[in-house]
């Protein structure tokens, strides 16, 4: 677990008491893993969904070494070795089930978009770390990893289970920590989405730094503020599930959009631009893709307006959580 304030290596982390046991060469699993966007306006690191456009990750254990093929996006800007965030999730989830690989060969297939605000980098350290339970239960060795222990283990990587958890569960889910002696501890529930409910992302070309975005946010808000978005954030649970009538006035926020606004002048003109025509958008995540909740695709003129604003209009599905195959 992360303790609070500190800077870890999870991939370092292994479960107390256990000897690890060694893999053998050839055991092979394959992993999907969904994209996903976080706080849908109010729910800032407590809310997120899952949205189907996937990393596909196919794993090997060979005699030594690492071997690392990657397609996609991203592959031109992604690192080869040990220092790979799928490979550092895939040692941390082996050294967490008490097992270990003499080498492995992975070969990443990234479709989701990296630094635009649908979870690329939670995605991978899901994917990572559900290849090691599949390797696991491939190799005999056990039922691999929980659902649990995954969302646990990958908010570790990500100092909040929001997106990580979405990829992992599927559908939409609520997040929570909870935090004892400096320990962290990362919980989710997961909402089933109304069957209506459908998803819309405007992704542009440029991209976005999550650590700058969070820096952009004053350490206390008005107390009013912070009231319409709890009243906010709890209606996004009755939209999301039972009645999405209500997605535009759940979807609004004054918790964090508003001071990341300077920094994203293209994504905040375009939630501003969609929700005075009646659509739910908001910034997905850290940005700058927007993500708009509706009952039916946006019409064509709206698609339109998102072109000229630099963005490429993509209508996806809710997604199901990490599927995990033999390989």
């Amino acid at each position: 677990m992360t303790r609070t304030g500190e800077m870890t290596q999870p991939d370092e982390m292994a479960r107390p008491g256990v000897a690890p046991r060694q893999l053998p060469v050839g055991v092979s699993t394959r992993v999907r893993v969904p994209a996903s966007s976080a706080n849908l306006g109010p729910g800032f690191d407590c809310l997120g969904i899952a949205l189907g456009i996937y990393d596909e990750v196919i794993v090997e254990t060979i005699d030594s070494g690492v071997v690392l093929d990657v397609e996609g996006e991203g592959s031109a800007n992604v690192p080869r070795d040990d220092s790979h965030l799928v490979v550092r999730a895939l040692r941390r989830g082996l050294a967490h089930a008490g097992v270990s690989a003499p080498g492995l060969k992975l070969r990443c297939v990234n479709t989701i978009p990296h630094s635009r605000g649908l979870g690329s980098s939670a995605a991978a350290a899901v994917s990572g770390l559900a290849a090691a339970s599949g390797l696991v239960r491939a190799a005999g060795f056990g039922a691999g990893l929980s659902d649990a222990e995954l969302v646990q283990l990958s908010g570790e990587f990500e100092g909040h289970p929001d997106n990580a958890a979405a990829s992992v569960l599927g559908s939409a889910v609520v997040t929570w920590t909870e935090s004892a002696d400096g320990v962290d501890s990362y919980h989710a529930h997961r909402l089933a989405v109304h069957p209506d409910v459908c998803a819309t992302v405007f992704v542009p070309d440029t991209e976005s730094s999550t650590s700058f975005t969070r820096g952009l946010l004053p350490d206390s808000v008005p107390r009013e503020d912070a009231i319409f978005n709890l009243s906010r954030a709890a209606l996004a649970v009755v939209a999301l599930t039972s009645d999405p009538s209500n997605l535009m006035a759940a979807s609004a926020d004054r918790l964090h959009q508003p001071y990341r606004a300077s920094a994203m002048l293209p994504t905040s003109t375009l939630v501003a631009e969609l929700r005075a025509r009646g659509h739910a958008a908001t910034v997905s995540g850290a940005g700058p893709t927007v993500l708009v909740l509706g009952t039916a695709p946006v019409p064509a003129d709206i698609r339109v307006l998102a072109q000229g604003h630099g963005f490429e209009t993509h209508s996806v599905a809710i997604a199901g959580g990490v599927d995990i195959t033999a390989g």
